[in-house]
């Protein structure tokens, strides 16, 4: 396959950090050090390094790892002028540990590892995926805040005052809720400890609420793009908003994954050859998008639930010696293969 190092004349690769980017422009047939640079942040700062690049002539190319985190903003202004970027793993860290380590000698080994690759992973890209990824890690951690909120309320009613804790006595968590939500902590005349685990239940029982809201209107949002950007997801069967959004966030553009093994590799769905001898088998892959992944999983469980074909398929394989387990990861493999093939082909306008 076709290296990098033989499409371009300059690579220029590029360690990422908050403040500041540090830059090593490479010769592509040398690998010789053509020029550094360290720059702000800030788009003076790109600018900069555009003009760096600019004083090397030929095609080039930009390497860079943390894309989606303090690479964002200057992945963004490349992707704006059409340079082409190539998105880098984070460098294994025994690698690390054996040699000197510097944001120069970082940069350069982003540009050497970028020249030494055949296949070329670019960058996330796009409005609709950059809102989709925010609402999702909004709602995420307002979801998590919920539930640890909840867990904080049902602690506290163990261990209230009996006169609390009866009030709550044989109810369900939603109950709970409601129950701890109508307590006024000041019209009561008891002591300092029950006066002050009606507080706090009151409390947390209005921060619940108030989170539960939050996560819901993040995915009203969340719909309300993906019905936008491709409704065609939503009417598969097992796929929801969340999962839509989640998915369109790893796919990201057209031509991003270049086959469905590679989609299913990115979601951790890809089996993994673990044979010896007469011996046949496959380990579970345990890398990948483990958000990508949960989705495809949610997909699996409810098509077992309610799609008939799947129960039947489901069957079949359990009659040929299939655990459930190795069925459901049979299942999201075959999953990531439909969606990746549906993602890849123009949604059918309604």
């Amino acid at each position: 396959m076709t290296m990098l190092a033989e499409l371009v004349e300059v690579v220029i690769g590029v360690d990422t950090h908050s403040q500041t980017h540090t830059a090593a422009v490479l010769d592509a047939r040398t690998g010789g050090v053509l020029a550094r640079a360290t720059v702000p942040a800030d788009p003076d700062g790109y600018a900069e390094l555009l003009a760096l690049a600019e004083e090397h002539a030929g095609l080039r190319a930009w390497a860079m790892e943390g894309t989606g985190g303090y690479g964002a903003g200057l992945a963004r202004h490349l992707a704006d002028r059409e340079e082409l970027v190539v998105e880098l793993d984070r460098p294994k860290r025994p690698a690390r540990k054996a040699g000197a380590k510097s944001d120069p000698i970082d940069a350069e080994r982003a540009a050497r590892d970028a020249l030494a690759r055949t296949q070329l992973a670019q960058p996330k890209t796009g409005a609709e995926r950059a809102a989709l990824q925010m609402r999702l890690t909004a709602r995420r951690a307002a979801v998590e805040a919920a539930t640890a909120a909840q867990r904080q309320l049902l602690a506290m009613v163990i261990t209230a005052p009996e006169s609390v804790r009866g009030r709550f006595r044989g109810q369900t968590t939603r109950a709970m809720i409601s129950t701890a939500a109508a307590l006024r902590p000041g019209a009561s005349k008891a002591d300092v400890e029950t006066v002050t685990a009606l507080t706090v239940l009151h409390d947390l029982a209005r921060r619940i609420r108030f989170l539960e809201a939050e996560a819901l209107g993040h995915e009203k949002a969340i719909r309300t793009i993906v019905r936008s950007w491709r409704p065609d997801l939503l009417d598969l069967t097992g796929v929801g908003p969340i999962v839509a959004a989640t998915v369109l966030t790893a796919w990201s553009h057209p031509g991003r994954c270049r086959n469905d093994a590679a989609f299913a590799m990115l979601a951790g769905t890809a089996p993994i050859p673990a044979s010896s001898g007469k011996t046949v088998r496959y380990r579970l892959n345990r890398s990948g998008d483990r958000q990508l992944n949960r989705a495809l999983h949610t997909v699996a469980l409810t098509r077992l639930q309610r799609d008939e074909r799947t129960r039947a398929y489901a069957d079949r394989r359990r009659a040929q010696g299939k655990t459930d387990r190795e069925i459901k990861r049979c299942l999201k493999r075959y999953i990531a293969r439909e969606l990746y093939r549906r993602l890849e082909s123009p949604p059918v306008a309604a």
